[in-house]
């Protein structure tokens, strides 16, 4: 049915169930998995949030969250060893997160998506975006989400 899933993952216990829940289908499918973590840049001006660091500050923080990203990855990784599911992984650094994951499963030619929703609704789903729906609304692939 799959032959590649991309598993895009923030880290959160929601994101944590999606992961294993893909993991279960890529075994059951004998599907490999690319497992997905977008790293954003560090803010570097007032406009962007953040107050003012030098560069050598900025990228060692970036530094330190590549690296937590990849060893979340990595433990992904060892969740697919134990269920015999093939899974490299992948860290993106973008501010474009949703842009990232389609990216991604394209490049990486995938035929399917899976990641959490938070299930914000209202006026906190309107003022912190969801990335979930902006994948639903331009991917071209099928997208499980998982909440």
């Amino acid at each position: 049915m799959y032959n590649r899933i991309l598993i895009a993952t923030d880290g959160t216990e929601l994101s944590d169930k999606a992961v294993h829940a893909g993991l279960d289908l890529a075994a059951l499918c004998g599907a490999s998995v690319i497992a997905l973590k977008v790293v954003s840049h560090y803010p570097r001006s007032y406009l962007e949030g953040s107050d003012l660091l030098d560069l050598k500050e900025a990228k060692r923080i970036e530094e330190q969250w590549t690296a937590q990203a990849e060893g979340l990855l990595n433990g992904i990784k060892a969740f697919g060893h134990e269920r015999k599911v093939n899974v490299t992984t992948e860290v993106v650094h973008s501010d474009l997160v949703a842009e990232s994951i389609v990216d991604t499963a394209k490049k990486r030619e995938c035929d399917l998506i899976v990641m959490a929703s938070h299930g914000r609704k209202g006026l906190q789903r309107l003022l912190l975006g969801s990335e979930t729906q902006h994948v639903l609304t331009h991917s071209h692939l099928p997208v499980l989400v998982l909440r």
